[in-house]
């Protein structure tokens, strides 16, 4: 830089030059100029050079930025330049990065990455990106800090499960900035959730309903299609999503099969079905009344929403049983569909099936060494202990004793 010239502008002259309206450029020295613009448009810039070239620098307008305020900026973007950095690069490269608002990032994010997440999940954070949008929306991406990510973490009341679902979705979005430039790293980072909700409560453990208690369930006081779903739960052992949306189209009630699709949750699978569960499927059948669908959705407002034929909501059945409870006050411990699972689960171990087996009838993928290198699919020996299972049900059903002997592992 050229040795610093004497300060030769004053304030009375900026205000002279602007009230006759001509314009002009005066320097105050060391490359810091006033220039005033035939439109009236009053301004400071600093010329400097950088790595051989000549460049210049507009710090902002005058009277906004004081002839002082001008000669304060220009001194400190001086010791920018001898430090080797060039602070009209700098500026160039702040204005090309996008200045998003937390709103129009979602918006983004909504488009780009949600479409290929799995339809659970998708709902899920399209619940979450909601709330993040009501309480942040309007903040610009840049700004977001830690702090603001605790506040929204607090201000939604809701239990530590669906908190960690906020979590993960206010983390998703800013590594999502983070990726497209918006921001240099995500406000997230050194967030610890524990800290801000605390630690995750105990995990609720799963029931086993006894054999009076399956007795009471299979004779509930629900309309026919609930207690054919609460049934069906119980004597497939298959998760409440697999049932609710499941298709006739994959029922084969000639074959004695279901044949559950592909998903996240497990790979696809045909499930044996034992003569008294195929005719609660073809009650069912009857039920839903010419649907695509084995439980069609109830309401009307629910179909001409989703385009027409659809299956029932995704907590229909879990309703259904806590309506059946609170209402009805039947003997029996309150549980939730998947507890069906645990109940079928521990009660084949009871009945003698093999760990193996019923562990494959759940759809869950063997352990270590034997899930990767054992392919067989067990479809005569996960019918014959499904068998074993429906006929338990059946006997709890008419309040009979068991007396059947257990199965055995064959040699």
């Amino acid at each position: 830089m050229a040795r610093r010239e004497s300060k030769i502008l004053e304030d009375i002259q900026l205000r002279r030059w602007i009230r006759a309206g001509t314009p002009v450029a005066k320097s105050d020295g060391d490359g810091l100029t006033f220039t005033l613009s035939a439109a009236g448009l009053a301004a400071w810039t600093l010329r400097f050079s950088h790595g051989g070239r000549r460049h210049e620098l507009t710090l902002g307008r005058y009277p906004d930025i004081s002839l002082k305020a001008a000669r304060d900026l220009a001194s400190a973007k001086r010791v920018e330049v001898q430090q080797g950095r060039n602070p009209a690069a700098t500026i160039r490269k702040q204005k090309s990065i996008k200045d998003w608002t937390v709103r129009q990032l979602i918006g983004d994010y909504e488009e780009k990455i949600l479409p290929g997440l799995a339809d659970s999940t998708q709902r899920s954070y399209k619940r979450n990106l909601l709330r993040i949008a009501a309480g942040m929306g309007a903040l610009s991406v840049r700004d977001v800090e830690g702090p603001d990510i605790v506040a929204q973490l607090e201000r939604v009341e809701v239990g530590w499960v669906e908190s960690f679902t906020l979590w993960c979705v206010l983390k998703a979005i800013f590594k999502h900035a983070a990726g497209k430039k918006l921001i240099v790293a995500s406000p997230c980072a050194g967030v610890s959730l524990e800290a801000v909700i605390g630690e995750r409560p105990e995990i609720r453990k799963r029931l086993m309903l006894t054999d009076a208690e399956i007795n009471v369930l299979t004779n509930a006081k629900m309309s026919k299609e609930n207690l054919l779903s609460v049934r069906l739960l119980l004597a497939t052992g298959v998760r409440a999503s697999e049932l609710f949306t499941a298709q006739w189209a994959d029922v084969y009630l000639d074959e004695a099969r279901w044949h559950i699709p592909a998903s996240k949750t497990g790979p696809a699978m045909d499930i044996p079905l034992a003569p008294v569960v195929v005719e609660w499927f073809r009650e069912l059948r009857r039920l839903a009344v010419g649907s695509d669908f084995v439980l069609p959705a109830h309401a009307n407002s629910r179909a001409e929403r989703l385009g027409g034929d659809t299956h029932i909501s995704k907590d229909c059945i879990r309703e259904a049983i806590d309506f059946w409870i609170v209402n009805h006050k039947p003997k029996i411990r309150r549980f939730t569909p998947h507890d069906l699972r645990s109940t079928m689960k521990s009660n084949m171990r009871r009945l003698g099936v093999p760990r193996d087996i019923s562990e494959m009838c759940l759809n869950h993928k063997l352990p270590g060494v034997e899930g990767i290198y054992d392919q067989h699919t067990y479809y005569d020996e996960r019918r014959g202990a499904l068998e074993l299972w429906v006929s338990f049900i059946t006997c709890c059903m008419a309040g009979d004793e068991w007396n059947m002997t257990p199965m055995r592992k064959t040699a």
